[in-house]
């Protein structure tokens, strides 16, 4: 709830924000209220929103109100295997262009394929593939059935090798195992790895994929793709070796280079991980200084003397020296005090 997760299935049911009702809250002077309520729409400012995703900057959450949603008639899982990564892309675009609107789409690349077959000691997904993309349809019966002749199309178009269909639940929850012990995999192989969680649009995934290739070989560090593909949110890990002398500052410069390409792509720094302390530094990126001076007002509206998880999401002189820079230089153009100079 602090970072608004998505997950595998907020392509077509949404984000954590859209299925938190209400909230009891212990703001930072200690004093207990409620935001939001019982129902989906509160005639009232949606203070609930604004908690949400706050990343525990403007109090603590003691207990959550979630709204129940009815479980589907039918439900199907198709994996499609790829001889290439941008294959995987232009399938998620061209199923999404469509109009098909799956519970979720999943991307795992090669590396992790391999990592996930060799924690199930058995070859589930196919280790020659460059990628398996899982899509999971559910609805009506006979909307599922037409929706999955569609996709299993589509994905066909885009350069598929073979698909696999999984209707009876056991089976649906083996396509799955792999994509949700995927980190576990990776981290069996590598235990010391990066996670970054850029996000870009649908139709930018096959490029940014390429892109990011590139920058691996760039910089000679292995780069393992497993992420949300219908939303776009990139979740590239960063595999290295903790004691390799200077590994580390690759490691960051690297991850920064993948976000300034999701923003040139028109997307984000974060989907649903967070800004926390790791990527503050490259707020600025994204947002103006009047953008983060009035994020901050915000903030100090619940938390006038910054309590709550103080030094996290925005950047400040003493830890973002490079973005205190870059401020600076707009303040002298006339810009509004940044967010940094408020506290």
């Amino acid at each position: 709830m602090a970072e608004n997760s998505g997950g595998v299935h907020c392509l077509k049911y949404g984000v954590t924000s859209n299925h938190v009702l209400g909230l009891e809250v212990v703001l930072p002077d200690g004093s207990v209220t409620q935001l939001g309520g019982n129902l989906a729409e509160m005639p009232e400012l949606d203070l609930r929103g604004v908690f949400i995703g706050s990343e525990g900057t403007l109090g603590i959450a003691t207990a959550i109100t979630l709204r129940l949603l009815q479980a589907p008639q039918s439900v199907a899982v198709l994996l499609a295997d790829f001889t290439a990564m941008e294959q995987a892309g232009e399938a998620v675009r061209l199923v999404t262009a469509a109009g098909v609107l799956p519970a979720g789409m999943e991307i795992m690349d090669n590396f992790t394929i391999n990592a996930v077959d060799d924690l199930f000691g058995r070859d589930e997904y196919p280790r020659d593939a460059a990628a398996v993309l899982l899509i999971e349809l559910d609805g009506q019966e006979r909307e599922v059935a037409a929706a999955v002749a569609l996709t299993s199309s589509l994905c066909h178009q885009a350069g598929a090798r073979t698909i696999r269909q999984a209707s009876e639940a056991a089976d649906r929850a083996l396509l799955w195992k792999g994509r949700k012990s995927a980190f576990a995999a990776v981290g069996r192989i590598t235990p010391t790895y990066y996670v970054q969680d850029g996000v870009v649009p649908r139709s930018a995934l096959p490029g940014v994929l390429a892109a990011i290739e590139c920058l691996s070989r760039q910089f000679n560090l292995p780069v393992a793709n497993v992420f949300h593909a219908g939303d776009g949110n990139l979740h590239p890990l960063i595999l290295y070796k903790a004691d390799e002398p200077g590994v580390n500052e690759r490691v960051q410069q690297l991850g920064a280079e993948i976000l300034r390409l999701c923003l040139e792509a028109g997307g984000s720094i974060t989907g649903e991980h967070g800004v926390g302390s790791d990527k503050r530094c490259y707020l600025d990126w994204m947002f103006s200084a009047d953008d983060l001076a009035t994020m901050q007002l915000v903030r100090r509206a619940f938390d006038p003397d910054a309590l709550a998880n103080p030094g996290k999401i925005f950047p400040t002189p003493a830890s973002c020296g490079e973005s205190s820079r870059r401020q600076a230089a707009l303040g002298q153009q006339g810009s509004k005090p940044t967010g940094a100079e408020l506290f």
